[in-house]
């Protein structure tokens, strides 16, 4: 007689086993048609999953995480049937779910186009209006290879054979479509009821180049239109302030086929860059970190001592020189730790910060590479600290404190927290474990956050925190990161005299706050569409004449307010007006000056927005404190200053 313990700790007992589905109509009529799967023990399961003994149960719904997880997986399935339906000599492979949605790989004889994708979520639709029923069974290895021999899907047979052990296998059937699948899945299609199909692209047979090309049909599914329409919104939104579109129109950077991956900066780009890299650098100063600049190419008998080699050398760029093996570092850790070797420290010398705006380089595969967000060459704004075990949770937590300061001056308020614990192979002892992850733990905490436990999601060498920026319309990036290193210093013999005269191997603090510069600026092109804060604009004043007349007065207030510090320009051309502040409108400059006989009598500038906002004449020291409060607020809300 089973017992089954909901998540409010309310008991039910059944007198024989019972399905997941059996005990929500137990509850009530109307969770029984909500439910989608149920959650046995911690392991998500289907609605027919039969249970037998004492358990504790939680119904998953549209309203939970699990539950969209589950519509999207079965949403797979859908398109997979919809496409065997309309195309049957197509072979279906996999459809996992992914970010926002789902996908799934077929090999068919030519490239499905837009109208094909139409047709097949046309199909989807009357597929899920039929509310067939989704069933599981269980087949014996040798009948579910016959199964699909017989069905003529070899890539599924190919999967069975890749599947190691003997145990039999699941299979989920609805009308006469069957797929093999661990599942949970829907109980029937009807509880699909919000999809869209976005995309087609090319992709390889288990994502290996040398096979055969397949095609992979992206797909996005959600618990409601309402759901549905937000997130349609959102991808017509990122669209629109693609960095690569907006980084084009403003002619900030180019990238070619001659050097893929890599960015050529154009001069209004590389102010923004400049912007950057100097503001970092005064951060840096001001919160106790010493700059270096380590070598671009380092052999390779440093990299085998770091452990990079062995676990990284496919993604390095390698060159040889009098017969012996160089890289190209993709990493600075390692070189940070020879500056640290350079004379024997004192535990009074440590904390040890070290900065460095990294060149690295990373051999990505071609098809991986993204405009700014996935390049080969960038540059890191990396820093390593050195610094006693008793010393991680001090140094973690001032750590949080400049991202936090950083972030804000960027114009990001909403930050996710998520703290990665050891895993199940990992280095050092687990003292130094607890030690290290009690810190990290007790940093967050301090801060007042919430976060997100990983268990087992540490890096083999320590915990880490990684901060993720969640930007205006709704999308996470994860930049920043925290890691605590017990390993590579000891690899590379780094030691320093504690205060009992042993020597001691210090802890390796391994931490950036924007990532790479390059990936930062696409973040920020789509973030602001391009119209930057104006303390990062890499033109903040546009100057604009109505007439010659005013051509003096003009070039003489560009003068004095780039002696300032202001990045100006005098458009002095011979166009009319109205063409010259539409042109630097749609640049996105943030203040232009309009000035005519009026104002070189009055010694004033009448000024308007980027946005079209009047904001009338003002003097001439009116403005520059404008411009003054407006550059020292950064990318922050006027209340906060």
């Amino acid at each position: 007689m089973p017992v089954v313990t909901l998540p409010d700790g309310s008991h039910r007992s059944f007198a024989e086993p019972v399905s997941v589905h059996d005990v929500a109509a137990d509850i009530g009529a109307g969770l029984a048609k909500a439910a989608l799967a149920g959650k046995v023990d911690g392991s998500l399961v289907d609605t027919s999953y039969l249970i037998e003994n004492d358990t504790d149960l939680a119904i998953i719904t549209e309203r939970d995480a699990d539950g969209l997880e589950v519509i999207r997986h079965s949403t797979a399935h859908l398109l997979a049937m919809a496409v065997k339906e309309l195309f049957p000599e197509a072979q279906v492979t996999i459809g996992p779910v992914v970010d926002d949605g789902f996908y799934y790989d077929f090999k068919y004889d030519r490239p499905f186009i837009n109208e094909d994708l139409a047709r097949i979520e046309k199909r989807m639709t009357e597929l899920a209006k039929q509310d067939l029923p989704v069933s599981r069974s269980v087949m014996s290895r040798s009948d579910a290879v016959a199964l699909f021999t017989d069905m003529g899907e070899e890539y599924k047979v190919r999967i069975i054979e890749d599947i190691p052990g003997e145990e039999d296998l699941s299979f989920y059937r609805q009308g006469d479509f069957i797929d093999l699948c661990r599942g949970p899945h829907v109980p029937s299609t009807g509880k699909m009821k919000a999809f869209k199909l976005t995309k087609v692209a090319g992709a390889y047979w288990r994502g290996d180049t040398s096979n055969e090309q397949l095609q992979r049909v992206y797909g996005t599914a959600w618990a409601n239109k309402k759901d549905l329409k937000a997130y349609l919104h959102r991808i017509e939104e990122a669209e629109k302030r693609d960095h690569r579109k907006v980084g084009k129109k403003l002619g900030l950077f180019h990238m070619q086929e001659e050097a893929p991956g890599m960015v050529f900066w154009h001069p209004d780009g590389w102010t923004i860059y400049q912007k950057m890299e100097q503001y970092m650098r005064d951060i840096l100063r001001r919160h106790g970190y010493q700059e270096i600049k380590t070598p671009q190419i380092v052999s390779r008998t440093l990299w085998e001592k770091s452990g990079h080699w062995d676990k990284f050398k496919e993604g390095m760029f390698t060159t040889e020189s009098e017969k012996h093996d160089f890289a190209i570092k993709p990493m600075n850790c390692p070189c940070h730790i020879q500056v640290f070797n350079q004379g024997l420290k004192s535990y009074k010398d440590l904390p040890l910060r070290l900065a460095e705006f990294g060149s690295c380089h990373r051999n990505e595969a071609s098809g991986a590479l993204h405009g700014l967000m996935r390049v080969r060459g960038f540059t890191q704004d990396d820093a390593h600290i050195f610094c006693e075990e008793d010393a991680i949770q001090h140094e973690v937590s001032k750590f949080i404190d400049l991202l936090h300061e950083v972030y804000k001056d960027f114009g990001f308020t909403e930050i996710l927290y998520k703290l990665s614990t050891r895993p199940e192979k990992r280095v050092g002892s687990d003292e130094v474990w607890d030690k290290s992850e009690a810190a990290l733990e007790e940093s967050l905490n301090r801060e007042g956050v919430e976060w997100e436990l990983l268990p087992g999601e540490g890096a083999f060498y320590g915990p880490k925190i990684e901060f993720s920026l969640k930007d205006c319309i709704g999308r996470v990036w994860q930049c920043g990161t925290i890691q605590v290193d017990f390993s590579m210093p000891g690899r590379l013999g780094a030691q320093y005299v504690a205060d009992n005269s042993e020597r001691k191997t210090p802890v390796m603090l391994h931490r950036a706050v924007l990532g790479s510069f390059e990936r930062f600026i696409g973040i920020l092109i789509e973030e602001y569409e391009g119209a930057f804060p104006t303390w990062l604009a890499p033109t903040q004043v546009a100057i604009l004449n109505i007439t010659d007349n005013q051509r003096d007065y003009c070039q003489n207030l560009a003068e004095k307010l780039d002696s300032l510090g202001f990045r100006v320009n005098a458009d002095l051309r011979n166009e009319k007006i109205g063409f010259k502040i539409r042109e630097h409108t749609i640049n996105k400059v943030p203040y232009l000056v309009v000035v005519g006989d009026k104002e070189v009598e009055s010694n004033a500038v009448a000024v308007r927005t980027r946005k079209g906002e009047d904001l009338g004449t003002l003097s001439l020291e009116a403005f520059e404190q404008l411009l003054k409060e407006d550059v020292e607020r950064k990318g922050r809300i006027k209340t906060e200053i």
